[in-house]
């Protein structure tokens, strides 16, 4: 099939599929026309790839943990043990950054949660800073 087929297969861009391409997430054979032919396998893979970026990993990541996966009834598991490691550092990661955007979040909730002062010079101020 085409690229326009494995687009509309996976609902994925072709634009991205050439990134994915790029990045050596896909491999698909080359036609002496210059065509991209994609099979029925990289329908899945796609998918797989999809599912491991909204899972948080990067295409770099990715292409490293991709041939270690197995696809069993449409959902992804470890294959290569030593894979886990990778992807728990991963996990670890991803959580670490969550606690820091939640620390983030706290600490601009307690500004806007917090009063402003009385008087009108902080409402000149204001309105200069803001252009108005």
């Amino acid at each position: 099939m085409r690229i326009g087929e494995l687009s509309r297969l996976t609902g994925v861009s072709e634009r991205a599929l050439r990134y994915y391409e790029e990045q050596e997430l896909l491999r698909p054979v080359r036609r002496p026309s210059g065509y991209r032919e994609y099979s029925d396998a990289h329908v899945d893979t796609v998918r797989n790839i999809r599912t491991l970026l909204a899972a948080g990993l990067g295409t770099v990541t990715i292409a490293e943990v991709l041939p270690c996966m197995t696809d069993a009834d449409g959902q992804l598991a470890v294959a290569c043990p030593d894979l886990l490691d990778d992807l728990v550092r991963e996990r670890d990661r991803i959580t670490a950054a969550m606690d820091e955007l939640a620390s983030a979040r706290t600490m601009l909730n307690a500004i806007i949660a917090r009063p402003a002062p009385a008087g009108a010079d902080v409402a000149m101020e204001c309105d200069e800073a803001v252009g108005a």
